[in-house]
């Protein structure tokens, strides 16, 4: 996986934990909070209800009461009226009052008459629960709501049922009446099946939302890679020309150093030569001068040659190394100008690659050079050392420093070269300088790792 690739990842992958990581708290807590709100919701359906089965009780209790007030025991009439007027109370389809003695047999059940006479006190539900003996218990203890599963007439099959019962004084009959909540069991369900619809539909969204911001730092960042390549072509198009450019200089000095000096000797040797050979019969003397002269042309032109190959490639540096010929130079430097030099290599104990040595060290041939001509120093620090898979160059001297030039304003040569020496290896280069506190020359060089 490429640097970039990794870099694109680890921007979306906290994007992406943290969204998932606040989706699922988020919808936990909505969870939660709607069932919270579903069971209000649904006390106080329940609750209006109870309400309802009060009030129905409360009407039947009415309508018996006068037959009451007057009840003796035994008085079979009087019985016989209050469960006639009981079986005629109904409301909607499935509304009605039912009623039983102490020991569980039925006296009223208008929608179930095949009940009446018999006694249901160990009659069950679906939950296990002994329906009669609970609305009995709850009658005993001053009236009560009990929750039970009963065949609900309207369907013919069992529901759930909530019932409301009391004594009815004199006779000590169970009264009461019940609705079924079924309906309220399909209300629940379907207010918490559009929750859990919101639910859903809120985390689809912040999916597609995350998807969508995933998607944009894609683009982003595949447009910045794409710029960063344009950028990065203009550059090395840019190292290339600035290459080309300072081979042809190399050259051309080389062409010019060959034409204007050694050629120039070989001529002036070339015409001794042959003006000795000329007065060689005819003045001995005069011809021994000419190829004297010639003599001492030719060693003049050796010492060019010489130079010339050594600003091509110092043999010090093939034959004793980077260290040996960075001394040598600033040695032969103190001693030519008098400027005292303090030097501290640390280089690496492998063999630096041959275009890094020689760049490092036509960088600190320029800038020496730069110091005798210019800068009027007394000394000259000189530091090299390596560093996090860096080799590093300072060279500062106490001369009398000049003013950088501005953006407007072009370096001179001197400076161009060594910064191009320097970019042109992936490098990097730096000068500070002010007028009367000195100059300082930093480079970098980036070293690939040993394996």
């Amino acid at each position: 996986m490429s640097l970039k690739s990794k870099i694109l990842l680890l921007a979306l992958l906290p994007l992406i934990l943290m969204t998932a990581a606040i989706t699922l708290i988020s919808q936990r807590q909505a969870h939660d909070l709607s069932e919270q709100e579903i069971s209000t919701f649904e006390e106080q359906l329940l609750a209006a209800k109870r309400n309802e089965l009060q009030n129905y009780l409360s009407l039947a209790m009415t309508s018996i009461a006068h037959i009451v007030a007057d009840y003796e025991p035994g008085d079979r009439a009087a019985e016989s009226e209050i469960k006639r007027i009981l079986h005629s109370l109904t409301y909607g389809d499935d509304g009605y009052f039912f009623a039983y003695d102490q020991q569980g047999i039925n006296l009223v059940h208008p929608k179930q008459p095949e009940l009446v006479g018999e006694n249901l006190i160990n009659l069950q539900d679906q939950r296990g629960n002994f329906v009669i003996r609970e609305l009995l218990q709850k009658a005993q203890d001053g009236g009560g709501y009990f929750r039970y599963h009963w065949r609900k007439p309207s369907k013919g099959g069992l529901e759930d049922k909530l019932s409301y019962v009391v004594n009815i004084p004199k006779l000590n009959w169970m009264m009461g009446t019940g609705l079924y909540v079924d309906d309220i069991a399909e209300e629940v369900a379907k207010t918490r099946g559009l929750v859990d619809r919101n639910i859903r539909n809120t985390f689809f969204t912040v999916l597609m939302i995350l998807a969508g911001t995933v998607i944009i730092i894609i683009l982003i960042g595949v447009a910045i890679n794409v710029h960063a390549g344009q950028l990065a072509d203009k550059r090395l198009r840019a190292i290339i020309h600035k290459y080309v450019q300072f081979q042809v200089n190399q050259r051309r000095n080389f062409a010019r150093e060959l034409h204007d000096g050694i050629n120039q000797l070989m001529v002036s040797v070339k015409f001794r030569i042959e003006l000795g050979r000329d007065r060689l019969e005819s003045d001995p003397a005069s011809a021994k001068e000419n190829l004297d002269k010639a003599g001492d042309v030719l060693n003049q032109a050796i010492q060019e040659v010489r130079q010339i190959s050594h600003d091509l490639r110092p043999s010090l540096l093939d034959d004793l190394g980077l260290k040996a010929a960075l001394v040598s130079m600033l040695d032969d430097f103190a001693e030519r100008t008098g400027i005292h030099n303090n030097i501290r290599l640390e280089l690496p104990e492998h063999r630096l690659p041959d275009d890094i040595e020689i760049t490092l060290y036509r960088i600190v041939q320029e800038a020496i050079t730069n110091v005798e001509r210019h800068a009027q120093a007394t000394e000259v620090v000189l530091r090299i050392w390596p560093q996090d898979n860096t080799l590093r160059i300072d060279l500062k001297d106490n001369g009398c420093g000049f003013a950088l030039p501005n953006r407007s304003q072009h370096e001179g040569i001197g400076l161009m070269n060594m910064r191009e020496r320097a970019e042109l290896l992936g490098g990097s280069f730096e000068i500070r300088s002010r007028p009367s506190m000195g100059t300082r020359v930093r480079a970098m060089f980036r070293l690939e790792p040993v394996t």
